[in-house]
């Protein structure tokens, strides 16, 4: 029997507290705990399923990573991969906003987060963009739809949300499956830009020499050797992507204060107080969504939007497109991280029953919702770009949706050609 007071309970009073703007790890925790009460179940069960939660050995990865971005943010990596970027592509017409987004893929390998991209690449380029001549809106929304790539190209702390969530995904196939879909993206963004600089003629940027080319190659090179030890010591099978994150983090410290010579004592202090301010949200919002994606599953809540899809029809094409509509439209309201902790269990039993590997749904579900850190009212990367950019966010949002278009096209082709991002992890998977 379908108990409506409890889902009612449940899903209304998580709703009701973030409208009153309770930090999410609360909202969670509080509206679970409503139900138990509710359900008559033990209290106990609240604080095992919080710890069950947190009990997995991936999970150790989430801190090294949230370190190691630090680190090389704090270390000046961002800066030495924007000017790799303008040497790259910044000679051409338009090129310091394709260097945006050159700057932004590279950067996503080390940050595995979009607002750290938006907050480092962007203090860069937003201000050289808008003193170069493009406008303010536009050098934000380069910027922030670029920064989706800090999701998708690995390692992405999300994907390894979306792992935990999963039930113990392999993440080296997730972030195999990430790469070409991150490259695509790319790719879509980097030709609007181009569109862009000749309809508005946009200035050509700086021709390097061969010598400072190679100087800027070699320095940026020694930085992102960090995304080598990360992703190849997983492939080759030296480490687990834990100790890879944990390996990747003594090196990220080597070069910054050996090599670079921009990390101090004052750094380091920086680096912790930022990175457990961050874990410590992280490991609230895991462990209370767990105990939250619990009573979903006792109320049978999956079942019930299951049946309400194939109620409509059980073709593939028609779930993933409702799938997709829903992402979208909860990514625009929610963050990322949560709404993949909390999705997951859900629509992971649909899209598997209509022939969708779980791999494959995970980089449809990051991009969908990376998509949705772009948007608004909620999007986070949308809304830092904005404030570093000093511009408002309806005058961004009006230079926008030419690459919002872009980025639902690559999603459309991402979710209906499978092999885009599976084709790695079928060539190296073990």
């Amino acid at each position: 029997m379908i108990d409506w007071v409890g889902i009612s309970l449940l899903l209304g009073s998580f709703i009701v507290l973030l409208l009153l703007r309770v930090p999410i790890a609360f909202a969670l925790g509080l509206s679970s705990l409503g139900t138990v009460i509710h359900l008559d179940l033990p209290l106990l069960l609240i604080g095992q399923r919080m710890v069950n939660g947190m009990n997995s050995f991936t999970f150790l990865a989430v801190p090294f990573f949230i370190l190691v971005g630090n680190i090389m943010t704090e270390g000046g990596i961002s800066d030495r991969l924007v000017k790799l970027a303008d040497v790259l592509v910044g000679r051409f017409r338009g090129g310091l906003a394709q260097g945006n987004v050159v700057a932004s893929t590279l950067f996503g390998g080390i940050s595995g987060s979009s607002v750290a991209d938006v907050a480092s690449v962007g203090s860069f380029l937003i201000p050289a963009m808008k003193k170069r001549g493009y406008p303010a809106g536009y050098s934000v929304a380069v910027t922030v739809t670029s920064s989706v790539q800090g999701v998708m190209i690995p390692p992405s702390q999300n994907m390894i949300y979306y792992a935990l969530a999963a039930g113990g995904l392999p993440i080296s196939q997730l972030f195999l499956a990430g790469y070409v879909p991150g490259l695509l993206l790319a790719s879509a963004l980097m030709m609007i830009c181009w569109v862009m600089a000749i309809l508005r003629n946009h200035p050509k940027g700086k021709a390097y020499s061969l010598t400072e080319s190679c100087s800027v190659l070699l320095e940026a090179t020694i930085g992102l050797f960090t995304v080598v030890i990360i992703i190849g010591g997983i492939l080759i099978g030296i480490f687990t992507a834990t100790e890879s994150a944990a390996v990747a983090t003594v090196y990220a410290l080597l070069v910054t204060i050996f090599v670079y010579k921009t990390f101090n004592k004052s750094s380091l202090n920086k680096v912790l107080k930022s990175s457990l301010t961050t874990l410590a949200m992280v490991m609230a919002i895991i462990m209370t969504s767990s105990a939250f994606g619990f009573l979903l599953s006792f109320l049978n809540i999956p079942s019930l939007l299951a049946e309400g899809i194939f109620a409509l029809s059980n073709e593939p094409v028609f779930v993933l497109l409702a799938i997709n509509l829903l992402l979208l439209v909860l990514g625009m309201l929610m963050d990322m991280g949560v709404l993949i902790l909390l999705l997951t269990p859900i629509l992971l039993p649909i899209v598997t029953k209509v022939g969708v590997d779980p791999i494959h749904f995970g980089i449809i579900m990051v991009l969908n919702l990376g998509i949705g850190l772009c948007t608004p009212p909620v999007g986070t990367s949308l809304l830092v770009g904005c404030g570093i950019g000093k511009v408002s966010l309806e005058r961004t949002v009006r230079d926008l949706w030419p690459f919002y278009c872009a980025m639902v096209i690559v999603l459309l082709l991402v979710t209906y050609y499978p092999d885009l991002s599976m084709t790695l992890p079928r060539m190296f998977g073990s």
